[in-house]
C-alpha cells in the first residue's frame, strides 16, 4: 500500500495493499478502497463507504460526505462504488439520507470535473457525467447513458439506457431509454451514434427511430400509441421503451411541439 505521508487515514478505515493515496488525502470513517484504485491529490473520502477495484479518484473529489439533504438527521447512510471508475476533479458523490439507505455507483463510469452525484442515486454502469452536470437525490441513471455539460436532473427523475442529455439541458420527468433529450425535458431524436456504438444493428435502430416518432413525433395520447405499438409485435428495444414509459411515475418528457424540430 503507497500512501503519501501527508495524507491522512483514519485508523478505521480498510485500504488494500495495492491502492495508492496521493498527498494530502483525507480518508475519514471505515472507508473501504479496493486493489488498485488510486487517490490523487487533496480528494476527500468518508463515511461508510465503499470503492471497488481499479477506480481512479481525481484532485480535491469529495466521495461519500453527507447528503445535501435537510431531512438528513445523522443517521448510518452509505455510498458504494463499483470497479473502473474514473471520478475527476472537484465532482461529489453524497451518502444516502435515510437510516440504512445509501447511493450506488456501477462500474466504468466516468464522472467530470464539478459533477454531483446527490444522495440515493442509483447509476448504472459506463454512464458518462459531464463537468457541472447535476444529479438530484434518487435519481436512477441507466447503462450508458450520456449526460452533458451542466445538465440539471431532478429528484426522482429516471434516465434510461443510453439516453443522451444534451449541454444545459434540465428535466423534471423521465428520459426513455436511446432518446435525445434538450432545453426543458422535450425529447429531439434518438441517440443513433450511441447505439451503433452500443453494438445495435442499423435494421434496430430504424425501429426504436420508427417508435419514437409514433410516441413523441406528433402531440398524441401516449397510451394510445403505446398500445398500438404493442399490438404491432415490437422489437425487443422497443419493448424497453415502452416497459420504461409505463413505469414512469413522473410522466416522460414531451416531445417538440413542431415535428420539423425532430433530429432526423
Amino acid at each position: 500500500m503507497a500512501v503519501h505521508p501527508t495524507a491522512r487515514v483514519d485508523p478505521r478505515a480498510e485500504i488494500d495493499s495495492t491502492a495508492e493515496i496521493g498527498p494530502f488525502v483525507v480518508i475519514e470513517g471505515p472507508v473501504q478502497v479496493g486493489s488498485g484504485t488510486r487517490v490523487l491529490a487533496h480528494a476527500v473520502l468518508t463515511g461508510n463507504t465503499v470503492i471497488g477495484r481499479d477506480n481512479v479518484i481525481h484532485f480535491g473529489a469529495v466521495v461519500g460526505h453527507e447528503p445535501q439533504d435537510l431531512a438528513y438527521s445523522g443517521g448510518d447512510t452509505f455510498l458504494r462504488i463499483g470497479d473502473r471508475n474514473v471520478i475527476r476533479e472537484y465532482a461529489s458523490l453524497h451518502r444516502g439520507t435515510a437510516p440504512g439507505s445509501g447511493t450506488a455507483i456501477g462500474d466504468d463510469n466516468y464522472i467530470m470535473a464539478y459533477a454531483h452525484v446527490g444522495h440515493n442515486v442509483r447509476m448504472g454502469n459506463s454512464v458518462i457525467l459531464c463537468g457541472g452536470a447535476m444529479l438530484a437525490g434518487h435519481v436512477e441513471v441507466g447503462d450508458r447513458a450520456f449526460i452533458s455539460g451542466n445538465c440539471v436532473v431532478h429528484q426522482y427523475v429516471r434516465i434510461g439506457r443510453l439516453a443522451l442529455l444534451r449541454g444545459m439541458s434540465r428535466t423534471s420527468r423521465d428520459v426513455p431509454p436511446f432518446c435525445v433529450m434538450d432545453f426543458t425535458h422535450t425529447l429531439r431524436g434518438i441517440n443513433r451514434v450511441g447505439m451503433r456504438r452500443a453494438g445495435f444493428r442499423a435494421d434496430q435502430i430504424q425501429a426504436v427511430w420508427r417508435a419514437f416518432v409514433r410516441l413523441f413525433g406528433r402531440r398524441a395520447n401516449l397510451k394510445l400509441a403505446l398500445a398500438d405499438l404493442e399490438r404491432d409485435g415490437p422489437t425487443e428495444a422497443v419493448r424497453e421503451m415502452i416497459a420504461f414509459i409505463r413505469d414512469s411515475k413522473r410522466g416522460v418528457c414531451f416531445g417538440p411541439r413542431d415535428k420539423r424540430a425532430l433530429d432526423v
